[in-house]
């Protein structure tokens, strides 16, 4: 009798992990690397912008599958005239094979002068922060 319970708990026990495996889903994807630019092309990386300049996010993936996600969220950390930590915008995009991504965020009006920065979420989790400023 205790072994026929004690095989029942064993199967149950296997069905919910059998279960439980069918719902996970393991990514190999890893930002390889990021910076900050003045330029699409990321030639001229900086941590310092001009207010009247486009920031620019270049953004390297490394073995991406083609459904992986890939977030940037600009912030205002702490500028003049304005709150602290004032999301700004954001913008995600699906790999869909690709590796490099740009991302860019432009303002008709001269950027006010402050620290900023932009988190960059690599399937819905924090990868990495970049910190920069308008001078």
């Amino acid at each position: 009798m205790k072994r026929a319970r004690l095989q029942i708990l064993i199967a149950v026990v296997v069905m919910m992990l059998v279960a439980l495996a069918c719902n996970f889903s393991f990514s190999t994807a890893k930002i390889a690397g990021a910076k900050l630019t003045t330029d699409k092309d990321g030639t001229q990386e900086t941590v310092a912008f001009a207010p009247d300049q486009t920031f620019y996010c270049i953004v390297n993936l490394s073995n991406a599958p083609e459904d992986t996600k890939l977030k940037a969220v600009w912030t205002a950390v702490e500028v003049e005239g304005e709150q602290p930590n004032v999301l700004i915008d954001q913008a995600e995009t699906t790999a869909g094979g690709q590796n490099v991504f740009t991302f860019s965020l432009s303002n008709d009006q001269p950027w006010p002068v402050g620290k900023y920065k932009v988190d960059l979420y690599l399937d819905d989790k924090l990868d990495r922060t970049l910190e920069f400023e308008v001078r």
